[in-house]
């Protein structure tokens, strides 16, 4: 391993630590099972004073049936065990004199700490291929393609032979009577084969510490997961067989082995960042992102590491060179993995980094949990659960929500609220609102606080609730035997082990109720923070869940948003171009960061930057270079994908509005449907927050729902749209007309849009009376004013030009009858 990997507590290698006194060793894998002197020896059947003796070495050879109750205790490997068993035989440090072949790096042979030269390029590529294939022989062809590459000459099974023996003798062990067997090179009826314990060959020792560390992931300890995988990489040195031929380096063995590094690093990556040590993870990954340049696993976690570590610049870096690399030697673009871990760099969402020893932690005794499973007590120890990812640096405003959160926590039990739901429309910032809260107010959840993304609204597919009880539960203490297969029972058992606990549980990004409504416990302790683009109807009706409904921010909230990005005195020498950038961005949250990171990329001018987003084209502009998903538009694509095509339809059409809002009636115009399945779409649209009910029956789209509702729409269908709700208003507008005795407001010209869908005048009168009428015309005001204007913009130039005309006549009237029409209708 390199210098840096040894800064990452992979210190100095495999090969180079096999001096470790004996007792040392029973020490360190006693601390990697997180257990005390007194339970390790009691569960082993000796004395606590009998451990301590052996492993202060005053025990130099303990009995085998001693270290067999050790090793099981402790949960050593095969090739842990046997190496114990050595040194008690022979009494000699660990390795003395033993052969041990290294190929995990540049080919190297050593007896204990001494090196034993390997000179010849021949018996190199031999000893190199017999160790690739160990426990496997390698046959006559292989042996011969290996060390003739370019084809064997006559004499090459005489070769062998001789260069098999020479081999034999590099062997032989430098040890006295007492030395362990050394390994060898036997004849088999196919080739050779090299007769080794797996200990004695680095790649075997990886592999059984790779092993091991796969099966403790699973389990509910990852720091003794973490331990294992530490120990495993401190044997790389480098590529397999770096200074071999490459016969040998592109040998499918070879391969497979890279291949297990790679996963071994990607799993310590995962399990460092869980354990909040990323700084450990960073010269690992940096050490094997160098052999593996366009590995995107790699990149994305050592995008995560570096920035959780607080190197946010050089994690940026990371992803800007992988993301011109990708481009310039594969023409293609950073795939899914490596696009999030950008996106959780910029959003902030990210592992705290803390130091700490869990093993130590996992010997306390307040640590321990139990849980039941079929009748029975099951006690296991492990971390208390930190779950949650980190908040943003900076954090503005949102007082009267956090407020709302905070009764959660209130001195009185009688009088917390159990679950809140936090939801609003795409990119307004409900993530950052809970997970601010949840890092401010931890210390009242002594117990833990569980977080998950239930990917209610993702490019992945949601994820299902069995899958995140069994996620809860393994962190809090369940060992992966004891989850119950039925959801039913793991949801009971989550709510037991829950009960007279005090946790945080936080459910981010959930589709609907139905999909977090098993994972809210029924303990008074806990508390549940839900996001969701959803309204959750269902859990404020029976659940008893307070909803926070979160809008976009005001104009200082917002302008304090963008300071906080890219810096106050920068925002304050352009105040009110600071401001109109925030009411560009429509004071949503998601756009403004994007705005702002734009700009500290670009080190632009505010204003400059603000003109250039003005235009149809802004949805286009607020995204962050080089990151597809880093985008507005592809929040909003996220909520839009998931509804059904007749709602798909109607938020497409509802962008071509002329004013600031709709009625159903407006709604059914539009799209040509019946007023009641006008208002159902409207209705599914405002729970999934894509518009907004203000007042009730309503509809307005948030400032960039709108153009990018627009966008969606084709040319014919926007046409054909425009062309219904116009001819909508002029039909009634020219009704209110007549009922209220204006008749300059009813020409006799032909009606040139009578026979298009939903123009024909009804059989019944459209107002029932003249204040009907006059209610209809003030609602519409503005509606009616931003139509004339659209229709004449849209090449509608008759209509636009009947309801110019009928406007004035038509408000005046109003206002006779007590309704005063604003001068700037007077005029249109």
């Amino acid at each position: 391993m390199s210098g840096r990997a040894s800064a990452a507590g992979l210190p100095g290698g495999g090969p180079a630590d096999e001096r470790e006194p004996f007792g040392a060793q029973i020490q360190v894998f006693r601390s990697r099972a997180g257990l005390s002197q007194e339970v390790a020896a009691a569960r082993a059947g000796i004395s606590t004073r009998a451990l301590r003796d052996i492993e202060r070495g005053r025990v130099r050879r303990p009995r085998a049936r001693t270290l067999q109750s050790l090793a099981e205790v402790l949960g050593l490997t095969g090739g842990e065990l046997a190496d114990l068993l050595d040194a008690a035989r022979t009494g000699a440090p660990h390795g003395a004199g033993r052969p041990r072949l290294l190929i995990l790096g540049p080919l190297a042979l050593r007896r204990g700490r001494t090196p034993v030269p390997v000179t010849s390029p021949m018996l190199r590529r031999l000893l190199g291929l017999l160790a690739l294939k160990h426990p496997e022989p390698a046959t006559q062809q292989e042996i011969s393609d290996t060390l003739w590459p370019s084809g064997p000459p006559g004499s090459h099974q005489s070769l062998v032979h001789t260069y098999v023996s020479q081999v034999r003798r590099l062997l032989e062990p430098g040890g006295g009577p007492g030395a362990v067997p050394p390994p060898t090179v036997a004849r088999t009826p196919t080739g050779y084969v090299l007769r080794a314990a797996r200990n004695q060959i680095d790649l075997g020792h990886f592999d059984d510490l790779l092993d091991r560390a796969e099966r403790l992931h699973r389990g509910p300890d990852p720091a003794a997961a973490y331990e294992s995988l530490t120990r495993a990489l401190r044997w790389w040195r480098g590529p397999v067989l770096a200074d071999a031929d490459p016969v040998l380096t592109r040998h499918p063995a070879a391969v497979v082995a890279n291949e297990r590094r790679v996963r071994a690093v990607l799993l310590h990556a995962d399990t460092a960042l869980l354990l909040r040590r990323p700084e450990e993870a960073v010269p690992v990954l940096g050490d094997l992102v160098n052999t593996e340049p366009l590995h995107e696993g790699l990149h994305a976690r050592l995008i995560l590491a570096l920035a959780s570590s607080g190197e946010q610049a050089a994690a940026l870096d990371v992803f800007s060179r992988l993301h011109d690399r990708l481009d310039k030697e594969l023409g293609i673009e950073p795939g899914a993995e490596v696009r999030d871990a950008h996106l959780r760099v910029l959003r902030q969402q990210l592992p705290l980094a803390r130091h700490l020893d869990l093993p130590e932690r996992l010997d306390r005794p307040d640590r321990l949990k139990r849980s039941v499973t079929g009748g029975r007590a099951v006690v296991s120890a492990g971390p208390v659960p930190a779950q949650l990812p980190s908040a943003a640096a900076f954090y503005v405003g949102r007082q009267r929500q956090l407020e709302v959160l905070d009764l959660l926590v209130p001195p009185d039990p009688g009088s917390r609220s159990r679950v809140v739901a936090v939801v609003g429309a795409p990119g307004v910032g409900k993530t950052a609102l809970a997970t601010h809260w949840a890092h401010a107010r931890r210390e009242h959840f002594r117990d833990g606080q569980l977080f998950v993304d239930l990917r209610g609204h993702s490019r992945l597919p949601p994820l299902r609730t069995a899958d995140v009880l069994a996620q809860f539960l393994r962190a809090l203490g369940v060992p992966p035997g004891r989850l119950p297969a039925d959801e039913e029972e793991a949801a009971a058992l989550y709510r037991t082990l829950l009960a007279d606990r005090r946790l945080l549980i936080v459910l981010d990004n959930a589709r609907d109720a139905e999909q977090v409504r098993p994972l809210i416990p029924g303990a008074r302790g806990c508390a549940v923070v839900i996001t969701s683009r959803s309204q959750l109807a269902g859990l404020v009706s029976n659940d008893g869940a307070r909803r926070i409904g979160l809008d976009v921010l005001g104009p200082d909230e917002g302008r304090h948003l963008l300071g906080s990005i890219v810096g106050e005195c920068r925002a304050a020498a352009e105040d009110e171009a600071a401001r109109r950038l925030v009411r560009a961005c429509g004071g949503l949250p998601l756009a403004i960061r994007i705005a702002g990171a734009n700009l500290v990329a670009r080190d632009a001018g505010i204003a400059d930057h603000t003109a250039e987003l003005a235009g149809d084209d802004m949805l286009s502009r607020l995204r962050i270079e080089g990151d597809r998903r880093s985008t507005v538009r592809s929040a909003f694509d996220l909520s839009y994908d998931v509804l059904p095509a007749g709602a798909q339809r109607m938020f497409r059409l509802i962008g071509l509005m002329p004013g600031p809002d709709l009625t159903a009636d407006g709604g059914a115009a539009l799209a040509d449907v019946t007023p009641a399945e006008s208002a159902a779409l409207l209705v599914g649209l405002a729970d999934a927050h894509l518009v907004r009910e203000r007042p009730v029956g309503r509809f307005a789209l948030h400032g960039l729902l709108r153009p990018y509702a627009r966008e969606l729409a084709g040319r014919e269908e926007a046409h054909a749209a425009r062309q219904r709700l116009f001819a909508w208003y002029l039909h009634r507008t020219e009704a209110a007309a007549r009922l209220l005795r204006a008749p300059e407001c009813a020409p006799g010209a032909p009606d040139p849009y009578a026979g298009y869908a939903g123009t024909e005048p009804p059989a019944a009168p459209v107002f029932p009376d003249r204040a009907r009428a006059s209610e209809w015309l003030d609602s519409e005001r503005e509606n009616l004013a931003a139509a004339v204007l659209q229709a004449s913009a849209t090449g509608f130039t008759a209509v636009a030009r009947r309801l110019a005309e009928s406007l004035p006549v038509c408000l005046s009237a109003g206002a006779a009858t007590g309704r005063e029409a604003p001068a700037d209708l007077l005029t249109c």
